[in-house]
């Protein structure tokens, strides 16, 4: 019973090893992790447009229920970057930004993306996921990071400016220079310049004085919390927030509390859509962490019952005050790094966060909104990453339209927009890249029994002999293209024979296919040529004895393409006579 519950709830798999090793080991993580997160959780709900609380609320009953419910042994989970910009855009559509709409929004939000996941784990639909491809992934997450940094610039600058797409974002920003809180500026832009130094140079700083590797983590991780007390303690000395420096302000002195999300027809339909793109956006971003993670300690991880355990999570969002959440690759590294053996660490970290929560919120009542923005501006950059233009570029033009088309829309109309077009993108050059399969005429290379592309290499041919390798499986979108050519390359060559179509590389064939193949078969016939297929795959082979297409074949099928050109082959002395 327990193995079969195991299935279902990991936290018996991994529960029944733990140990005190292992509880050192997550206690150690669980700390650096919770150091990390205060002020992460507190950014990334001021970029959702919630109360800063919602963050940590979002990055508590979530880590529990994943620990029960998820595979992996280091994802960390919470809100993240581009899923709070998506929940932004979301539920800025129905309710307005400060109201209690707009909070009820989220929960609701959250409630329907956890839904939707758990639907697909238990239906084992994870492979919905890769009708994302890497290359719109890439471009969509480099213009979010764009977008995200974007919409911070506000904080620092001290000025009011609304906006979802990178023009409006521009225009709202140069509207309002003249408003700009130099005294903010100084904040934000010290902030940041401070921030991006421990990213990149304070580690090696360390390690040169001779700080042991851990301890250098711990002080790079906790770098946020070092802007945040320092800028923290300079409001409140220096009264800046009468000044117009804008702050935080109170913050809730309690656990999360249990809310109900708001199930009204009108708002569950406006957000249903967009609870669908966050979650699959959210489940590529969360499996793609946890499956490199998994690879580095030779673990493994069940997709489908990490779409469960995701689920589980938002569901814990939805009902603790939070918003949607997704695996994050920033706080799982640091998790990982730190030495997580368990997802026990995550629940250690969710209970720093509730004592957070609890004792140290009053703690952040002058803390600047410049100082979250520019945690979030130093986070998001590196999620920045044009070079995939050119490596695209290079490699294939029908990628590199996939990422700049990506790219273009997502900063030009929305993240909605870009993710909606994302799919399509990714579908439609699917259709694309295989409407037109390699078809390769092929022959025999010399002194062997192998078969190669007679453009590429030097092999012996038969005039009356025509052997096409199809390097595709063969569905309704490509059918024609095989029947087209195949009609148009046997009119060339008025000496053919016997075509041969090799079938190596086939592993389905639609009905449409076969229609096609029965099309080609009966052109042939009536031309006096034989129709052959050599090197069927057994499961294909299995389908077409179900149809008549055997039965009319005026060919036959040969196991191996040598067969096939040992039979068919002109002998040389009728060659010559030819």
């Amino acid at each position: 019973m327990i193995d079969i519950l195991g299935r279902y709830l990991p936290v018996l798999e991994w529960g029944r090893a733990y140990d005190r090793n292992a509880l050192s080991n997550d206690v150690l993580a669980a700390v650096i992790v919770t150091i990390m997160l205060i002020p992460q959780s507190l950014a990334y709900a001021l970029l959702a447009g919630l109360p800063p609380e919602a963050g940590i609320y979002a990055s508590i009953a979530p880590i529990l229920l994943y620990a029960v419910f998820g595979t992996s042994r280091a994802l960390a989970v919470g809100p993240v970057a581009v899923v709070s910009l998506l929940t932004a855009a979301a539920i800025g559509e129905v309710a307005e930004q400060g109201t209690a709409g707009y909070v009820a929004a989220a929960l609701t939000l959250a409630f329907l993306s956890g839904g939707f996941l758990v639907l697909m784990g238990v239906f084992r639909l994870g492979f919905l996921a890769n009708f994302l491809s890497h290359p719109v992934i890439a471009g969509f997450i480099t213009a979010s990071g764009i977008l995200i940094a974007t919409s911070q610039v506000k904080h620092l600058l001290g000025v009011s400016a609304h906006g979802h797409t990178l023009p409006d974002m521009l225009g709202a920003i140069l509207a309002h220079l003249d408003q700009v809180n130099w005294i903010t500026l100084a904040i934000g832009g010290a902030a940041t310049g401070f921030l991006f130094w421990v990213r990149t140079r304070l580690k090696p700083t360390l390690k040169r004085l001779g700080v042991p590797d851990l301890i250098a983590d711990v002080f790079t991780k906790a770098g946020p919390v070092a802007a945040v007390i320092a800028t923290t303690v300079a409001v409140w000395a220096f009264d800046l927030a009468g000044q117009g420096v804008k702050i935080v302000g109170a913050v809730p002195q309690s656990l999360p509390p249990l809310i109900r999300p708001s199930f009204a027809p009108d708002l569950v339909s406006a957000l249903l859509m967009p609870a669908i793109l966050i979650s699959i956006i959210g489940f590529v971003e969360s499996v793609s962490v946890a499956q490199t993670l998994a690879a580095k300690k030779r673990q493994r991880i069940d997709p489908d019952q990490e779409l469960i355990g995701l689920g589980a999570a938002n569901f814990g969002a939805a009902f603790t005050g939070g918003y949607p959440v997704t695996g994050g690759f920033a706080r799982s590294a640091v998790n990982f790094d730190a030495g997580a053996q368990t997802p026990a660490a995550g629940a250690f970290t969710a209970i720093g966060l509730a004592f957070a929560a609890v004792a140290l919120t009053p703690l952040v009542y002058y803390l600047p909104n410049a100082t979250l923005a520019a945690t979030i501006i130093v986070a998001v950059l590196s999620l920045v990453d044009v070079s995939i233009l050119k490596k695209t570029w290079a490699y294939s033009r029908a990628d590199f339209t996939a990422v700049a088309a990506t790219i273009l829309l997502t900063l030009g109309l929305g993240v909605e927009v870009g993710v909606a077009s994302g799919v399509a993108i990714s579908v439609l050059l699917h259709l694309y890249k295989t409407s037109r399969p390699h078809v390769a005429e092929v022959g025999l290379v010399p002194g062997t029994q192998h078969f190669r592309n007679v453009k590429r290499h030097e092999v012996e041919t038969d005039p009356a002999l025509l052997v096409l390798r199809v390097d595709e499986s063969l569905y309704f979108v490509n059918a024609r293209f095989l029947e087209d050519l195949v009609q148009n390359r046997v009119a060339q060559g008025c000496k053919i024979r016997n075509v041969v179509l090799m079938f190596s590389a086939v592993n389905e064939v639609d009905f449409s296919a076969l229609e096609s193949l029965e099309t080609i078969n009966h052109r042939l016939s009536d031309l006096g040529v034989g129709l052959h297929l050599s090197e069927v795959k057994g499961p294909v082979m299995d389908r077409l004895r179900r149809s008549h297409f055997i039965e009319a074949l005026n060919g036959q099928v040969f196991l191996s393409q040598f067969d096939a050109w040992s039979a068919l082959k002109t002998s040389p002395d009728a060659q010559a006579a030819e």
